[in-house]
């Protein structure tokens, strides 16, 4: 049998029903690599992400991972179930960092449909509103997203 990726990459918008969640895995243990590759990227060198010396005298007493890091290792987690079929994504909104991301942390999260709806414009399609929670090793959520994705319809989809 042959398990064509292409074809179950996501979902189309009538398989989206308000209340499911999608628990999304596998998680991801972030690495002092991730951290740094990811801060020289977006050159953000603020000490407290860099230097172990530095944040001994901070709050946390340790190195913090980039925000901007764990929203897109979040975002990108999601992709398979929620927007693998995507034509775009509309918006992120509501973006809260609920706590704290250490070297090592191990992220999971899942994502709540909050609505489903066609488009008014256009048959082919329609968006869906949804809510990722993320949470560490010890369950403690991390971070909160919403975010609006517009999704192609199946019927149109496969002419």
């Amino acid at each position: 049998m042959i398990y064509d990726m292409r074809k179950n990459f996501g979902r189309f918008l009538e398989e989206f029903q308000v209340g499911d969640i999608y628990k999304h895995w596998p998680g991801k243990t972030i690495t002092e690599s991730d951290n740094n590759l990811f801060s020289l990227l977006v050159m953000n060198h603020h000490p407290v992400h860099l230097d172990q010396k530095y944040c001994l005298t901070q709050q946390h007493g340790q190195v913090l991972v980039v925000g901007t890091l764990v929203l897109s290792l979040v975002a990108g987690m999601s992709v398979s179930e929620i927007s693998g079929k995507a034509i775009a994504n509309l918006d992120y909104e509501k973006i809260t960092h609920d706590g704290p991301v250490f070297i090592g942390d191990t992220i999971y999260c899942e994502t709540e449909i909050l609505d489903v709806k066609e488009s008014r414009s256009k048959n082919d399609r329609g968006v869906i509103y949804v809510e990722t929670r993320a949470f560490n090793q010890k369950d403690e959520k991390i971070l909160t997203l919403r975010r609006h994705v517009l999704i192609p319809k199946k019927c149109y989809y496969e002419k």
